[in-house]
């Protein structure tokens, strides 16, 4: 495995070569699957884990997409058994969905893939899926890289660039993190990070921008600098999508923790450096009482109540409170909820956090003061909330907000108070109190900001372009109007594209008065960040740039900071 893991190179091509080169895998293909040869099963591979092993898993046994397998069987409570599998469904009819897509929030690849690839990945579900090598903690120490040691960095910020209201912008299909500045709408630097970076997040005093890309590669960026450089990376797996440091007092950026998808575990590395210091697996039961092979890290979020990181394990339905005032030996709470655990937020008051299960379509909520699962809220089909969204609802009182991939509403949750103005809310507590009416499923991220009536949400997954391509805006004034719906392909002024330009995550700026949306092309086309006028819902400016390419994730540095959402 050394052969693998040591010295690899940037981006999807090391992920790629820890998934399938020179590794001794566990396949034994069924005799009923397709045929494909060795370099169809190569490209196959490629497409799958840059496009499918997100929602449906390494080994395929699904979470927020479908289970993938070529043949499954299960046994419900009750003793009745169904079967079922790829190979049940079929060439014609995989081909079919995988170009079309499904109104469950899967999306249409028949403008992202040639009708050759659809017809080799509709092949190469119904054959075994391969299992990829592990990645221990030496194998994370020997991809480690020290850039720029603490002592040789600046002892104070080098420009005069208003560091709060940075965004840092994920160059999805580049494999680089553009650091953008909020004030003058300019790119100031744009990085080298993994491939597909899911989030960023930010250190504790602001400094330090963290990336975690889909090919388990983490990177700190320090924006101390003139200009900004990234001193240090490191190597967490195949397959990531969490990061966040230490923050509770006293603590504040001393560790990183980061989960991955493949292996499935966690890793706590140095905040300054990212030396590894420690890995944990999370294999074992579900909530249901079954082993399971493959239980990703999801969200990870720092408690400032406490010294404790919140990880969602996703398969398992497990939510682990690590505490993490002594590594040697770890304490964790193990908090059980519900399956499927994916992408979540605090709520206002900075105690609960909510996290959605979406395959199992509840959002839970546990409470870091007591270290117990404080509700399980049923919602519609699959929530996708993101960091979800916090407002005073005028008939509710405090609420959270989450969308759905499959399903056209938008979900508000009550949420407990401690103020003793809120007291008569308290009946509704963990309920959804509200559903807005989204034109169709395929959400994946909501947003509002304290000083804004506004709340945004997009639809980036719903197969339908015009829906795709546009946001909807709600007044926070009276939630029972239509949501009024913004053009960003249009108002982008980019000239038409073949490929669907999806319009995807609202992102406030620092003062709450302007929103950013990415709009995401095809990796050929010109994309664009399209910035709007909070109160007039007007285009502000469109930053666009060659090497503005597959815009995605957006993250305001002191809206990540402080959890404005």
């Amino acid at each position: 495995m050394s052969n693998v893991v040591k010295p690899l190179l940037a981006g999807l091509i090391a992920s790629f070569s820890l998934l399938c080169a020179g590794v001794a895998v566990a396949q034994a293909n069924d005799p009923a699957a397709p045929a494909m040869t060795d370099a169809e099963k190569e490209a196959a591979k490629k497409i799958y884990f840059e496009r499918c092993a997100g929602c449906h898993g390494v080994l395929r046994k699904g979470a927020t997409g479908k289970n993938l397998e070529p043949h499954w069987s299960r046994t419900d409570d009750k003793g009745v058994k169904t079967e079922g599998g790829m190979l049940k469904l079929g060439t014609k009819r995989l081909t079919n969905i995988i170009a079309y897509g499904t109104e469950g929030g899967m999306v249409n690849y028949d403008d992202i893939l040639t009708t050759a690839e659809i017809d080799m990945m509709a092949r190469y579900i119904q054959n075994v899926p391969d299992v990829p090598p592990e990645f221990s903690l030496q194998d994370m120490r020997n991809s480690w890289k020290l850039l720029v040691p603490v002592d040789k960095r600046p002892k104070k910020q080098m420009s005069k660039i208003n560091l709060d209201n940075i965004f840092a912008i994920t160059l999805r299909d580049a494999g680089k993190l553009a650091l953008v500045d909020g004030d003058t709408h300019k790119i100031w630097k744009i990085l080298d990070t993994g491939y597909a970076v899911h989030i960023s997040r930010l250190s504790a005093s602001g400094r330090y921008v963290y990336t975690v890309g889909r090919d388990g590669l983490v990177t700190v960026i320090d924006m101390w600098f003139e200009d900004p450089q990234t001193v240090a990376t490191v190597r967490l797996g195949s397959d990531a999508r969490s990061v966040d440091v230490s923050k509770f007092a006293g603590y504040e950026d001393k560790y990183l923790v980061g989960g991955t998808y493949w292996p499935p575990q966690y890793a706590i590395m140095d905040g300054a450096t990212l030396e590894p210091i420690k890995v944990v697996s999370t294999r074992g039961q579900t909530v249901d009482g079954e082993y399971h092979p493959e239980p990703r890290v999801a969200s990870i979020v720092a408690s400032r109540l406490k010294p404790e990181w919140v990880i969602n394990v996703k398969e398992t339905g497990q939510i682990l409170l690590v505490d993490y005032t002594d590594i040697d030996n770890l304490k964790t709470t193990s908090v059980a909820s519900a399956k499927f655990l994916h992408d979540g937020g605090w709520d206002a008051s900075g105690r609960y956090f909510l996290v959605a299960a979406n395959a199992s379509h509840k959002v839970a909520a546990v409470d870091t003061k007591t270290g117990k699962l404080a509700a399980l809220v049923d919602t519609a089909k699959i929530p996708h909330p993101g960091r979800g969204a916090n407002f005073v609802h005028k008939q509710f009182g405090p609420v959270w907000a989450t969308g759905h991939l499959g399903d056209a509403v938008v979900s508000l949750i009550s949420t407990p108070s401690d103020k003793a103005a809120d007291a008569k809310y308290k009946a509704h507590n963990w309920k959804v109190v509200q559903e807005l009416k989204m034109p169709g499923a395929g959400n994946l991220f909501v947003k509002t900001h304290p000083k804004s009536r506004h709340f945004w949400a997009d639809a980036p997954m719903n197969p339908d372009r015009s829906i795709a391509e546009a946001v909807y805006v709600y007044d926070m004034n009276d939630l029972s109007k239509d949501p009024v719906r913004i053009d960003v392909a249009k108002d982008s002024g980019l000239p038409a594209s073949q490929a669907i330009r999806r319009a995807v995550q609202p992102e406030y700026n620092k003062a709450g008065d302007e929103v950013w949306i990415s709009l995401w092309g095809g990796k050929t086309d010109q994309s664009a960040i399209v910035v709007y006028d909070d109160k007039t819902l007007k285009v502000k400016r469109v930053i666009t740039d060659p090497a503005v390419i597959t815009p995605t994730g957006k993250f305001n540095v002191f809206n990540t900071m402080h959890d404005v959402y």
